[in-house]
């Protein structure tokens, strides 16, 4: 069996002014998550380095339920869905807060080789280890109306080698980070506080590793409305001018500040 339960908590450095958690620390969360659920079914970390072998990520989407508060505990459950070839493997993770669903998430792994990231199929070991569940559906994307003529704006930076990761580029929450810091300097040019935003739902893609120190740019441009938000697509290049990763963000405002946000964005 792979589902696994246990509690977790946000550190205080996950929140911003407005004692919201940020998007991408709740990834980390996730990710948290994800490593006790393998855990859980006797592979930690540890075993992986050991038999040369990792997951990396292919696919993450995640919807928002409702505002995190520090310092409450998080019940979480995460559990295999798919595991196709032994090579891509959906883990399901749902954490709740005061007995209430707070964010629901599906990521798409693929397992590769180390050092040299080629894909292989899993070892028999690794494959019974991950017996698979059917709990809920996969996480989607909220629908949402097409909102044509948004205009493209980018964000370039250089990546820092202190981001890199154990397997030696930037770890998937920091696309989420980047992305979302593209937003927040659009509200901050149109005179918005840019800690108003809120998380609604948010879908990575990633293509390639963004590694030191290359120059790294966002682009992003509204394509969408909801009820309670805009929906915004990102490309991240890396400096040779390769597609790392692609990002679909729905973010709204608080206090129903959504006109606002989208003449920022626009």
């Amino acid at each position: 069996m792979s589902l696994v339960a246990f509690e977790l908590r946000l550190p205080r450095n996950a929140f911003n002014t407005r004692e919201s958690a940020r998007a991408g620390d709740i990834w980390r969360l996730l990710q948290g998550a994800a490593i006790l659920g393998s855990t859980g079914q006797g592979w930690p970390l540890s075993r992986y380095t050991e038999e040369k072998c990792a997951f990396i990520m292919r696919r993450m989407t995640a919807v928002h339920h409702t505002r995190a508060i520090h310092g409450l505990e998080l019940p979480t459950r995460t559990w295999v869905s798919t595991f196709r070839r032994g090579l891509f493997s959906n883990r399901e993770i749902r954490v709740t807060q005061a007995s209430e669903p707070l964010v629901s998430t599906t990521q798409e792994w693929v397992h590769v080789r180390q050092p040299d990231m080629a894909l292989v199929r899993a070892s028999a070991a690794l494959q019974e280890a991950f017996s698979i569940r059917d709990l809920d559906e996969p996480v989607k994307l909220p629908a949402f109306d097409d909102h044509p003529g948004g205009t493209p704006f980018e964000f370039a930076f250089d990546c820092w080698h202190m981001w890199m990761d154990p397997l030696g580029h930037a770890n998937h929450p920091l696309y989420l980070d980047w992305c979302d810091e593209s937003i927040h300097r659009r509200l901050a040019a149109a005179g918005l506080h840019a800690d108003q935003l809120v998380n609604i739902a948010e879908q990575v893609t990633f293509k390639t590793g963004v590694v030191a120190p290359e120059r790294v740019t966002i682009t992003s441009q509204l394509v969408g409305i909801t009820d309670d938000g805009v929906v915004l697509t990102h490309k991240i290049a890396g400096g040779d001018g390769r597609l790392c990763a692609t990002a679909t963000t729905i973010r709204g405002l608080l206090n129903g500040g959504k006109a606002a946000l989208t003449q920022a964005v626009i």
